[in-house]
Parts: structure tokens; sequence; C-alpha cells
């Protein structure tokens, strides 16, 4: 966690990386020989000097600083990753204005990046992981395939809920990524809400096509949205009339679906 300090006012940078390292180290496998091996602990150092020398304003910026640096040192080197997650803080508002010191967690979803640099070549990605959001209307399920197995009813009018992963592909890397980001993930929720629905994969389309039609920095999105499910209470059984108002979460079992948009 970085805390940028200033008089009246602190930002946080709430950052989980992870480091790893493909190249020439055979040696160290099969001889014992660690001559050219990197110590897990110096990367952990590596991440806390970088950040304490220039801040973590946005994290795919933290990864390409952090690529540069390990490629510039470490010869044997070909390719390294770099994972990073964001946690976000939201700020306490306390009589009546905002409070500059006081945060409170936001989530459960994530910010996410990922650097991966060669010598040759960079790429970067970015990403929403475990969004979670639900729409009570215009979504339905029907005109599905039957066999004797088939119990589900259909249905036009149905809770509609996911946790939402996001991971997008940028075509270039010489991005200010925090704005960017945000529209993706305003065009991602806008679609959702915006879409009337037929089934998880046809808005799921419809949400990454938006972010290919409005985003140009993005060349390609990957969407995972598992279906959870959201079941409506027979209230029949108590003599109750059935409203579609009351329902029952269920965690298994749901379907996992995936869809990649590119241009």
């Amino acid at each position: 966690m970085h805390v940028a300090r200033g008089p009246d006012r602190h930002d946080l940078s709430d950052l989980t990386v992870a480091i790893r390292f493909q190249g020439e180290y055979d040696e160290s496998y099969t001889t014992g020989d660690n001559t050219a091996v990197l110590p897990t602990d110096t990367m952990k150092n590596t991440i806390y000097a970088l950040a304490a020398q220039s801040g973590i304003v946005e994290p795919e910026a933290f990864g390409l600083r952090l690529a540069k640096h390990f490629l510039d040192r470490n010869p044997r080197l070909e390719e390294v990753r770099i994972d990073l997650e964001s946690r976000t803080w939201a700020r306490v508002h306390a009589h009546g204005r905002e409070d500059g010191f006081t945060f409170m967690g936001r989530g459960p979803d994530l910010r996410s990046a990922l650097v991966t640099a060669s010598r040759a070549a960079t790429k970067v990605s970015a990403g929403i992981v475990d969004l979670l959001v639900l729409k009570s209307s215009r979504s339905a399920f029907t005109g599905f395939m039957r066999d004797e197995f088939t119990t589900l009813p259909e249905t036009t009018d149905r809770l509609l809920a996911t946790s939402l992963t996001a991971i997008w592909q940028y075509g270039r890397y010489d991005l200010d990524f925090g704005p960017v980001w945000h529209r993706v993930r305003d065009t991602l929720l806008e679609a959702f809400a915006a879409h009337d629905s037929a089934s998880v994969q046809h808005t799921m389309y419809a949400m990454g096509e938006a972010v290919v039609a409005r985003v140009p920095e993005v060349a390609s999105i990957h969407l995972v949205m598992p279906n959870k499910h959201h079941l409506p209470v027979d209230l029949a059984r108590f003599g109750l009339e059935n409203r579609n108002e009351i329902f029952v979460a269920t965690d298994e079992p749901h379907g996992l679906i995936e869809a990649t948009i590119a241009r």
C-alpha cells in the first residue's frame, strides 16, 4: 500500500503484485548453480523501492516500470510477467464533507493489470475481477433445446445476476490508463443495464461489442460471467400469491459462460 501524503488529503494505492521470470536458468535446476538467479526476496524489495521512488499512479504503468527494471538488470531473463490487482478504497464522508484521511473498503471487485515483456515486445492488458451486477427486468431465457432430462421452465422475466470478470488487451501501451479503464468499466455497466437479454451470452456479446465500438484503445476483450441464479420461491405452498418478488440465491450448480470479442 502506498500513501501519497498531501497537506489536506491522502491518496491510497493498494496493490497485490506477482512476478514471474522465464529465461535461461537451467543451471539452477541441474547443477545448483544460482549465479544468475535473482532471489524472490529481492523482487519483493524492488516493488517497495520503486513504489517509494515514483509512487503508484496506475497499476499498468507501475507494471511497465517493474518489467523494464528487471529486463535491464537480468541478462538471463527472456520474459517477465507482472500481474497486478488493485483494491479500491472509497473516501468516507463525515460532517457533510469528504474526509481527506479516512477510507472504507469497496468491493469485492478488483482492478487488474497484466504486463508481459520480453526483449522484443511488450503486451499490456487490464481488467475487472468479480464485479457483482444484477438486473431485475428485461431478462429472459426461452426457446432452448429440450430433451427427456430437461426440467428447467422457460421464463420471460427473471433476475439476471453475475460476478463479472473482464480482461481486455490494449492495442498500445503509451496511454493514460486510468481514464481508459474507467471508460471500459462504464461502458460494460451501461451495456449490461440497457440490453434486453435473451440469455447471459446474448448480453455478454452486447457488452463486449459496446467496448470495442466505443473504446478504440482496446484491441480485444474477454468476458467471464457465471450465472448467479436467483430462483423464485413458490409462495403458493403458503397460500400466498406468486408475484415474482421473492427469490433465493443459489451458488451451485451454475453455468460459466465466456466469450472473447475482438476487432
